[in-house]
């Protein structure tokens, strides 16, 4: 959404690990920019790549013990880009958001030494908010109303060839509407397998997409189906929900949304004008439809939510700290008071550069146990 949340970047950054009830904890990176970082993908534990701010993007193969500031793409200097995806260490696509031409779509194969403009906005009133792709080849772009609907693109050939949406699940329920470019999660792609499929035979896809008021949109492609919306409302195939109930305030909705499988899924959002009010931040869902305010929220407006499979959590976070349920999105607990814009675990990123890497206590003792030069290197506040 075109707004003063993308003009200027949140501030307040808080020092990290002042609470910690759960056994993880962030780890503070030297990221090498000062750049305002809101775009993240985790290919592996080892590598991974961020972006932002007039041009910046960034890419670690070790862990993020270093990470490696990239060639900026020509004509991208004074771009931010919210939103990147990467297949592997060589291979990736950065997107992006700003009033028209300036939401643009880059792809890089030779480990971003050099890029290529792959497609420009054509709306003049346009603005992209997000990228995602489900793991292989099919991607979709998430772009604010133009004309009335949501504006969307969508790739089956991993990012050569795009086209353009046009179906009534796309048009805006309400005057002014639009989705957030926060984190690059107000967008979630799931590959769904028919079982009578023949093997071999390409996915549907359902499309999820979170915008303000806390409303949430869904609806399959390839081809276009019905979702189920008992509970909710369906009009020519297309799924509605409104996980937070957070009236009509531009500065408010959903910022993120998020599956760890078919049935269980997060919300997050809030208020980014009232950071610190813990009123419907977080929702949860077993099928997309139904859905439930979570009974102890986060600790404030959340901008970005992960699942973490490796002890079966999920982890919030936003400007005045990340929290983590292991219930499913029930209840939250803080983990942290930092200042964070997205997550793609096991990493976070934030303003002036934050980069940090989740661990676990026990990680953490065998680090502090490590001989001096073969632990990773501790940024200093």
């Amino acid at each position: 959404m075109q707004s003063q949340f993308l003009r200027t970047s949140l501030c307040g950054l808080a020092l990290i690990g002042a609470t910690m009830p759960a056994e993880v904890q962030w780890q503070i990176e030297r990221s090498g920019t000062t750049a305002s970082l809101r775009g993240i993908h985790a290919v592996t534990a080892e590598i991974a790549w961020a972006s932002g701010t007039n041009g910046t993007v960034l890419r670690t193969l070790n862990s993020g013990q270093s990470w490696q500031p990239c060639n900026v793409p020509a004509g991208a200097g004074k771009l931010d880009f919210r939103s990147v995806w990467a297949w592997d260490g060589d291979h990736a696509m950065v997107l992006s958001s700003g009033p028209g031409s300036e939401s643009r779509l880059y792809s890089t194969h030779d480990g971003c030494r050099t890029w290529s403009l792959v497609l420009t906005n054509p709306d003049a009133d346009g603005f992209w908010d997000g990228l995602q792709f489900d793991g292989t080849r099919f991607g979709v772009i998430l772009g604010d109303p133009v004309r009335g609907s949501f504006t969307m693109f969508v790739t089956y050939d991993g990012g050569s060839q795009w086209t353009r949406q046009n179906n009534p699940c796309l048009r805006a329920m309400e005057p002014k509407q639009g989705a957030f470019a926060a984190s690059n999660q107000s967008l979630a792609v799931l590959p769904i397998q028919d079982a009578n499929s023949p093997r071999g035979a390409a996915a549907n896809h359902q499309i999820w997409f979170g915008v303000s008021g806390g409303w949430l949109y869904g609806f399959e492609l390839a081809p276009l189906e019905l979702i189920s919306a008992t509970g909710g409302t369906a009009t020519d195939g297309c799924a509605h929900a409104q996980p937070l109930p957070l009236g009509a305030k531009e500065s408010a909705g959903i910022f993120a949304i998020a599956f760890h499988d078919d049935t269980y899924g997060v919300a997050v959002g809030g208020d980014y004008a009232q950071p610190q009010n813990e009123a419907n931040t977080a929702a949860s869902t077993t099928d997309g439809i139904h859905w439930q305010v979570a009974l102890h929220p986060p600790a404030g407006y959340r901008s970005t939510v992960a699942w973490n499979p490796t002890d079966a959590s999920w982890i919030a976070a936003g400007p005045t700290g990340s929290d983590i349920s292991r219930d499913n999105g029930k209840t939250w607990q803080p983990l942290d008071h930092g200042n964070w814009n997205a997550i793609g675990l096991p990493f976070a990123v934030g303003p002036d550069g934050r980069i940090a890497r989740l661990i676990s206590w026990g990680q953490l003792r065998v680090l502090n146990q490590a001989p001096k030069t073969a632990a990773p290197e501790q940024h200093k506040e």
